[in-house]
């Protein structure tokens, strides 16, 4: 058996009780970074072992990891932050698990994407979430695109690249309200709303450190209500 549990995305608190109870119940624990994990695992005292799965390593530890869930062991699937698999490795493993009857069980809780989405005050009925964009070849083709979406889009940006990314939406889409949502469940939490010009403005060359979502209103939405945080 296969568990994808889903972590916090900031504040350890946010975790529900269940994903704790399979984190202390399974054999061992399939983790991007043990160095990261560990500081989660310590805090709710779960002492397990850890395997790290990154993209880099996936490929070559699949075999490895459902031998020894075929040989009885049970085991879970952990991100650094929220929902495995969401812009994270772990789709090969999972889709390995299930050619070879695997049963492969959610243990649902944090989501960085539907967390923004909560909170943006912009249409949720439906939504594209197109993780991060390309840094370099396709970018301008990828906005473009986005340009003509009808749906709110969720996007994932690099700090070192947001301002980039709205110089890039006030071109393509300058009439968009845009939600930048930093370092969500943490101390340092920032909600920041407006069309990309006005928060280029209010922005200026301050550092945006820490996670970054980005949501952006549908084409034509009409604003009818914005509370600035």
């Amino acid at each position: 058996m296969l568990f994808v549990v889903s972590t916090p995305i900031g504040n350890l608190k946010d975790i529900t009780f269940r994903a704790v109870e399979t984190l202390g119940e399974v054999d061992f624990i399939i983790c991007e970074d043990t160095r990261v994990s560990s500081h989660l695992l310590n805090h709710y005292q779960i002492k397990k072992e850890m395997i790290s799965l990154n993209a880099f390593s996936e490929e070559k530890k699949i075999e490895y990891v459902l031998g020894r869930i075929r040989n009885g062991e049970k085991s879970a699937l952990i991100s650094d932050a929220g929902t495995p698999t969401i812009s994270d490795p772990g789709n090969r493993l999972i889709s390995a698990a299930i050619r070879e009857g695997i049963q492969v069980v959610p243990i649902p809780g944090v989501s960085a994407v539907i967390t923004a989405l909560s909170i943006a005050g912009l249409p949720t009925d439906a939504f594209v979430y197109e993780g991060f964009p390309p840094q370099k070849k396709g970018r301008q083709k990828f906005l473009s695109g986005l340009a003509t979406e009808e749906r709110t889009i969720v996007l994932y940006e690099s700090t070192y690249r947001i301002h980039k990314l709205l110089d890039e939406l006030n071109k393509y889409m300058p009439e968009r309200i845009i939600v930048i949502c930093r370092e969500l469940t943490k101390m340092f939490e920032e909600v920041l709303r407006g069309k990309a010009e006005e928060l280029i403005s209010r922005i200026g060359e301050k550092e945006l450190k820490g996670e970054i979502v980005v949501v952006i209103s549908p084409l034509n939405w009409i604003e009818k209500e914005i509370i600035d945080n």
